[in-house]
């Protein structure tokens, strides 16, 4: 399975990365409840962060294998508490359309389990309110 929205967002590239890096890291995504970066700064390749998704229902850990400060970065879950996926992994993309706006876009995709499949609609759907509260945090129309 795999989701990508594409935010058109009129706030210049650095300040939409340094919202993605931020301590508070993807604070407005309801689904989240605590994003932790578990590696020093300066970040990079093999950067750690740890999530506590779904009020507790699944505790996350990711390992960071790109990393292109101020444009792009990706990881791929290396551990998870939760039964619906055999892998994951996200990448986020910013790029520059003028000193005042960007492009962000964010990729997921996930491997489901056995589990995961048989209900994917109801998975898909949750995992979508990460794109939908990102451009609500933006101020852009939900798609």
């Amino acid at each position: 399975m795999r989701l990508r929205g594409g935010f058109e967002i009129g706030r210049p590239a650095a300040a939409v990365w340094a919202d993605l890096t931020a301590d508070d890291a993807l604070h407005w995504c309801r689904i989240l409840q605590d994003v932790r970066w578990t590696s020093p700064r300066p970040f990079g390749v093999g950067t750690t962060r740890e999530v506590k998704a779904l009020w507790g229902a699944n505790f996350l850990r990711e390992r960071y294998f790109r990393w292109e400060e101020g444009r792009r970065h990706s990881f791929h879950v290396v551990e998870s508490t939760g039964p619906l996926f055999k892998a994951l992994a996200e990448d986020y993309l910013v790029e520059p359309r003028g000193e005042d706006a960007c492009r962000f876009t964010w990729t997921i995709a996930v491997e489901p389990s056995a589990l995961g499949r048989a209900g994917a609609p109801a998975n898909r759907a949750i995992l979508k309110t990460l794109l939908t509260d990102t451009a609500r945090h933006y101020g852009l129309a939900p798609r």
